[in-house]
């Protein structure tokens, strides 16, 4: 049971309502992510302008292994159980992909860059060193790819912090992550 309250969407504050909506419209339903961060109006607008912002960082692709990595590395069941299953059924992630995703890679060389400097940035709360920035342009990441990754990397830390605090009940297949945060 999640410890903080996951209200409905009606339950949610009013000026929560139009966010939640838009992502009913997006989803046909209400993840419970959503209506724990609808408790705070202003938390709830801001993620979602975070995310609309950040969607044209990558493909959706690799935004999902983007956050899969980084849920792992956080110890965020609840983002890895949504992540795990949106990859999967709607960014076409096989589950190979999602395994290599969960130890910071990817098949793909350049994905695999952008994951693995991700799981770097998670890791190391940002303090990456010059070898792996090094390693990032080697790998053909721009350095406007890597601005865009440590912001991905911030919006999915919100998500997996906010769920890890509150144990978020898990509305998606369940994951379970492999490696302590």
């Amino acid at each position: 049971m999640s410890r903080i309250n996951i209200p409905t969407r009606d339950g949610a504050p009013s000026a929560s309502h139009d966010v939640l909506d838009e992502i009913d419209r997006k989803f046909g339903v209400i993840p419970n992510l959503f209506r724990l961060l609808a408790v705070s109006p202003r938390v709830l607008e801001g993620y979602a302008q975070l995310n609309a912002s950040l969607a044209g960082a990558f493909t959706p692709k690799i935004r999902e292994q983007v956050a899969i990595a980084v849920a792992e590395v956080n110890g965020c069941d609840y983002c890895l159980s949504a992540h795990s299953y949106l990859g999967s059924n709607l960014a076409g992630l096989s589950g190979e992909d999602i395994a290599l995703n969960r130890k910071g890679s990817a098949a793909d060389p350049k994905t695999a860059a952008i994951v693995r400097f991700a799981t770097l940035v998670a890791e190391k709360r940002g303090r990456v060193s010059n070898e792996d920035l090094a390693a990032a342009v080697a790998a053909g990441l721009q350095e406007s790819e890597m601005v865009d990754v440590v912001a991905l990397v911030a919006e999915n830390v919100l998500t997996n912090f906010v769920n890890n605090v509150a144990q978020t009940d898990i509305d998606f297949p369940v994951v379970k992550v492999s490696r302590a945060a």
